[in-house]
């Protein structure tokens, strides 16, 4: 058995990589921060219940679970922060107003979500909680346009759905729960042969209109299709009015619309969005409201957000330009402990030589070296070592 293998999907990041997760970390958490959101650290492990409040089977599935030795209780880990940043707005701070609260830390998943993706994500996101109006959805969303700009990776695409629409259509339909199930699974995969064959026995109007979601994608001519083709329900056309709303306020985005794109339909109770970028074929970060979460826990508020998964964001993110170490040797003489001070007190890097070293110095990390001259302390590039 080799000690050194790590499990399926399961990754090290190594200097380089490291030092770019870290570095884009600090950069959009300082964002967040100037936007007013506050940084929260909820903890990996929490009782299998609380993890899973609110948030579905889907969850459920991708979550790893343990015994607690100390309790004997089921404990997991987090599969994904939004729910406990939920539970912390509903419980700990327990604020009447508006609360921004922001995060980033490991996640562990069950299974991976597709062949090149990790099973440990390092998860970054807003949350917005305590407004219900269509200017909080506006806020993150505008606020995650900022994230991919800061990165270097920029938005192509923002697709805008509402899984309002579907949850009213179905149920007019009165579908019962594994029809919906099945449903639900066609329109992801836009499999309309699929789609025409579980809504054989749906009323005319209903099915029209199931039938067309797949089908409305694309620029803001897709809500004036929609509005033709949906039932006359308040609910529906209110749904539609949120999306028409939204594209007002979020002009100079590229904003489009997928009504059939209900990925967290589980779990999110009005406006969705997924962002696209820089060369992935697959969106960036996702996000929408999620009302229903809080009343889980006892506490229901407004709630709308956004999450990403960093090292995801890091490869579209070119390399930045590597920054050496000045390699320092004390021999005793005057003044060294203040020069390396200074410099460190300077923000660069100094690497303290050690008797024996193998190998070269540059594989180590550095490229300049700090020397005496005259009797001044002089950094100078690092010369074949």
């Amino acid at each position: 058995m080799l000690r050194w293998v790590l499990p399926e999907y399961i990754q090290d990041a190594l200097p380089a990589e490291a030092a770019k997760l870290e570095d884009l970390r600090r950069r959009l958490l300082d964002a967040f921060r100037l936007n007013g959101y506050q940084l929260v650290a909820p903890p990996l492990l929490e009782y299998l219940e609380s993890l899973l409040t609110g948030a579905g089977q889907d969850l459920n599935l991708k979550t790893l679970k343990l015994v607690d030795q100390l309790s004997g209780r089921t404990m997991g880990v987090r599969a994904d922060i939004t729910p406990q940043v939920a539970r912390i707005d509903a419980h700990l701070l327990n604020r009447k107003g508006v609360a921004r609260l922001c995060y980033c830390g490991s996640v562990a998943h069950a299974m991976p979500s597709c062949l090149t993706a990790t099973r440990e994500p390092l998860q970054l996101g807003a949350e917005l909680y305590g407004h219900a109006g269509i200017e909080a959805d506006a806020e993150v969303i505008r606020l995650l346009a900022e994230t991919l700009q800061i990165a270097g990776v920029g938005t192509s695409r923002i697709d805008l759905g509402h899984v309002g629409l579907f949850k009213a259509l179905a149920g007019k339909a009165g579908l019962l729960p594994q029809q919906e199930e099945a449903l639900f699974g066609c329109l992801q995969a836009k499999d309309l042969p699929g789609l025409q064959d579980l809504l054989g026995d749906i009323p005319g109007e209903l099915r029209a209109a199931l039938f067309a979601l797949p089908t409305l994608y694309g620029g803001a001519e897709v809500l004036a299709k929609a509005r033709q083709i949906m039932p006359a329900d308040p609910e529906i056309q209110m749904a539609l009015s949120d999306l028409e709303e939204l594209a007002t306020r979020l002009q100079g985005l590229p904003i489009s619309f997928d009504l059939a794109d209900l990925r967290g339909y589980h779990y999110h109770s009005g406006v969705v969005f997924a962002a696209y970028g820089g060369n992935s074929p697959v969106a960036l970060a996702l996000g929408g409201r999620y009302d229903s979460v809080g009343r889980a826990f006892g506490r229901g508020r407004p709630a709308t957000g956004f999450s990403l998964d960093l090292r995801e964001l890091a490869t579209q993110v070119a390399d930045p330009l590597p920054a050496g170490s000045i390699l320092a040797r004390d021999g005793g003489e005057q003044g060294f402990a203040e020069a390396v001070a200074g410099l460190r007190a300077a923000g660069e890097s100094v690497t303290i030589e050690l008797p024996g070293h193998e190998g070269t110095w540059r594989e180590a990390g550095c490229d300049r070296r700090l020397v005496l001259r005259g009797g001044a302390w002089q950094v100078e590039p690092l010369q074949g070592e």
